[in-house]
């Protein structure tokens, strides 16, 4: 694929790192610690990989995903628009069309979840953490603005 080993390892440094767990591990849920999984983080693949934050809610179950897009290529549920922020799954009405199966723990036709929601980013490193952290940013330039202006 690359010529040469200087190309890949220029590939290799323009890859976007993005933090890769799923909510099963310590403190990849709803609230972010990357004490669980590392500060760093992981590189993606791909030069030109996204990374990706997957919500996957029924009723009070909820199923967090960090990864890479390219990593998650299997999904046909994935938006056709991958730019940054959040988006509901996309809706494949003709997956598992012409499959007769009876197990429904293997949810073929991807009905389990009701809500799924993918989160993009790619405009900088280890941008899955969480919604939390992206708000909190813009508040505290918000509230040092306030407190410079009534000084």
């Amino acid at each position: 694929m690359y010529e040469d080993e200087e190309n890949l390892s220029r590939a290799i440094n323009e890859a976007i790192w993005c933090y890769r767990c799923t909510s099963a591990t310590p403190g990849c849920g709803e609230t972010f610690n990357w004490k669980g999984i590392g500060i760093l983080g992981e590189h993606c693949p791909e030069p030109d990989d996204v990374c990706v934050k997957v919500t996957e809610r029924r009723g009070a179950t909820e199923v967090i995903t960090r990864d890479c897009l390219s990593a998650l290529s299997f999904r046909t549920d994935i938006p056709a628009d991958k730019y940054e922020g959040c988006r509901k799954a996309a809706h494949d009405p003709k997956l598992a069309h012409y499959v007769n199966h009876t197990i429904k723990e293997h949810d073929v036709k991807r009905t389990f979840y009701n809500e799924i929601e993918f989160c993009f980013c790619f405009l900088d490193h280890r941008c899955n953490s969480s919604k939390l952290h992206m708000i909190s940013v813009p508040l505290l330039i918000l509230v040092a603005a306030i407190l410079r202006i009534s000084k």
